[in-house]
């Protein structure tokens, strides 16, 4: 039988298809190269001296605390402030979340609830504030504006369901010597409590008296101390002559120094001649409080009461403004005044128990406006520490201080300023930081950048202007911004500052309005947004 065999396989020979590595041209050696030479290897470079490791190194970790860590890294950013209180916005540098809480604060991380708050005009100093006021009264506080110069919280205490009391030409007076809630309530009162009341009450009327007398329109100067024994006396016997549930007012108190009563003369131990000498200034200083420029102001009666109960009050004393900065001056003295009195006798009555927000704005008005004001500045609005309220000066340099006319005034002024633990910074010149450095200590790094707010670095001439209906006034450009316009340090004692960028909402925008020309078009319907 045949062997069968397979026929031969036949096999069909394959294309190999070959693939050419393309070589890399000079270019690209080269930047191979340079990339090689800017990254390291994971073990180090190879040769000579050039720090090449056989094994990679995991590593030590160490503990410990935060205040022996940042001794062997000096940390060059602060730890941040807690989320609490009013936002502000966001840290320029790290994003996160920035809040301000004078209140809160007070006994953790500052020693009081004050804050002094400075930057160069047109930088956002009022919206800051305003922010802090709208805020701490959803908290509960008590927003109180004893003297709005420009009338710009009128609105958002409007907003909040407040009282704006209006003083002006034809609008409304003040009594300087108004008692406030305890008109009409002192006589219901037991016996001792009602004259230790009537005695701190007769004590902040001359407070008043002695401040207004120090501004131009009145003594120009601080009376002496003659002339204060005097004013003391004549407060006292103008208040007693009142009927039960009235004031009195400044010309009752100049007819009893003109009367000059035996108690009055027996007090100061001079007659006659001798008498009227001694009384011939300060009566007609409180004449020209009550005559002059001043005429209509504090000649009477108050024609609308501060309302204690309402969520915020604002006394509104743009209207003199026409009138100059002395009459200003004066306006706010006596508003500040008011307000104060009128505080503290609801509270010594048990009518009020909130916490208070006091912006003080353009306070360097005040300060400018005679010798002797910082003291009395400092008597009317020393207000119950123990009540915890959030007191805001805001100025827009240092020099304001300096610029008062004596030494001890200066050194008053600046105790005003060490009373504030919480400073906020806006745009300012390098010159004023060197100045703020005596106060607070700022390093190079906050200095330059809080001087970098201050300088342009663009026409900002891109958004349509806004043009008014008064064609006398300026057309206004919206797009000529401050370039550090909302943009502050905040500072806690000698903590590193928190640089934080503000951003208002639509509501804030149309409440925080400062100028007049962009207020005026708002209510006309023209240039709005």
């Amino acid at each position: 039988m045949a062997r069968k065999t397979k026929p031969p396989k036949v096999t069909t020979p394959k294309a190999v298809v070959r693939t050419e590595t393309p070589v890399p041209s000079r270019e690209e050696r080269r930047a191979a190269r340079q990339l090689q030479k800017r990254y390291a290897p994971r073990l180090g470079w190879g040769g000579r001296f050039s720090g090449r490791v056989p094994v990679e190194d995991t590593g030590t970790v160490y503990t410990g605390p935060s205040h022996q860590a940042g001794g062997v890294y000096p940390f060059l950013l602060g730890s941040g402030l807690p989320p609490r209180g009013v936002p502000v916005g966001r840290d320029v540098l790290t994003g996160e979340l920035v809040c301000v809480d004078p209140s809160g604060w007070t006994g953790k991380l500052t020693t009081n609830p004050g804050v002094w708050v400075m930057s160069q005009p047109g930088a956002g100093k009022s919206a800051l504030v305003k922010r802090i006021c709208l805020v701490y009264s959803a908290y509960g506080h008590m927003v109180c504006v004893p003297g709005d110069v420009k009338g710009e919280y009128s609105e958002l205490v409007g907003e909040l369901g407040g009282s704006v009391v209006r003083i002006g030409d034809g609008i409304g007076r003040i009594n300087p010597l108004d008692s406030g809630p305890l008109k009409g309530r002192v006589g219901t009162l037991p016996v001792e409590r009602r004259q230790a009341l009537l005695d701190v009450l007769n004590g902040r009327r001359l407070e008043t008296l002695v401040a207004l007398l120090s501004t131009k329109n009145g003594l120009g100067r601080a009376p002496d101390e003659v002339e204060r024994s005097a004013l003391d006396t004549a407060v006292h016997v103008a208040s007693a002559a009142q009927e039960s549930g009235s004031d009195p007012v400044i010309a009752d108190v100049v007819r009893v120094l003109r009367a000059a009563p035996e108690e009055l003369r027996s007090k100061l131990g001079a007659e006659g001649e001798r008498y009227r000498d001694l009384t011939r200034s300060v009566i007609a200083g409180l004449d020209n409080l009550i005559g002059g420029p001043l005429k209509g102001l504090f000649d009477g009666q108050t024609t609308t009461p501060l309302d204690i109960n309402a969520p915020a009050v604002s006394v509104d004393i743009s209207a003199l403004r026409a009138r100059g900065n002395d009459v200003v001056s004066a306006g706010m003295i006596a508003t500040w005044a008011y307000t104060y009195s009128s505080i503290d006798s609801a509270r010594s009555i048990g009518l009020m128990h909130s916490k208070l927000v006091l912006p003080m704005d353009e306070m360097w008005r005040a300060l400018r406006s005679g010798p002797g004001l910082v003291d009395a500045m400092d008597a009317i609005s020393r207000l119950n520490r123990t009540t915890d309220d959030v007191t805001i000066y805001v100025t827009h340099s240092l020099l304001d201080v300096e610029a008062l006319p004596t030494e001890m005034d200066r050194a008053k002024a600046r105790g005003l300023m060490d009373r504030c633990d919480t400073w906020v910074l806006g745009a300012s010149t390098e010159e004023e930081l060197r100045r703020v450095t005596g106060k607070r200590m700022l390093t190079e790094q906050e200095i330059m950048l809080i001087s970098s707010w201050s300088s342009a670095t663009s026409t900002g001439l891109d958004i349509e202007p806004t043009r008014s209906d008064d064609e006398s006034q300026p057309v206004e450009d919206e797009g000529a911004r401050h370039p550090g316009r909302g943009k502050y340090l905040i500072k806690l004692g000698t903590r590193p500052g928190i640089a934080a960028a503000l951003e208002l909402t639509a509501t804030e925008k149309r409440l925080y309005r400062t100028d007049a020309n962009r207020r005026r078009a708002t209510t006309t319907g023209v240039g709005t947004r």
